[in-house]
């Protein structure tokens, strides 16, 4: 007798630094256990792309590039403190979760991450949207 693998399911929660993707987080926790108790969890946040047009106008000239690097530095840094955040909320209600950051547009970004690493559940902060609008936990399958 053959045995089926069943793969897990795959669950990103998308983190920013509002209160509402914590809340979203949160609300995963709390509502959805046996789901994320049974899936692959992915803390994903996306770093933006710096714009260097400012100082550039600024400055007459060609942007230092040790400017350029400190500011993808801070970015990294705060990107990695929003997961290790996340990932230590998750901890600390008994689920074990992955991270990963992307650099660029959020919305370009997290919609690439959930088609390239297959995931079937996104969770999205509201940010204050109105409750028709806000959907806290969307499933990839419905789309």
């Amino acid at each position: 007798m053959a045995e089926e693998r069943s793969e897990k399911k795959k669950v990103m929660v998308a983190i920013d630094e509002s209160d509402c993707s914590h809340y979203a987080l949160q609300w995963a926790l709390d509502n959805l256990r046996e789901t994320l108790n049974n899936s692959e969890i992915l803390l994903f946040t996306v770093q933006p792309i710096a714009d260097f047009s400012y100082a550039y106008a600024s400055t007459l000239g060609a942007v230092p590039s040790e400017l350029i690097r400190s500011i993808q530095e801070n970015h990294q840094k705060v990107a990695l403190a929003l997961l290790e955040k996340a990932k230590d909320i998750c901890a600390k209600n008994g689920i074990s979760a992955e991270t990963l950051t992307e650099v660029g547009d959020p919305k370009q970004a997290i919609t690439e991450a959930v088609e390239k690493l297959n995931i079937k559940l996104l969770v999205l902060g509201s940010h204050s949207r109105g409750a028709i609008q806000r959907s806290v936990a969307k499933s990839i399958d419905d789309a």
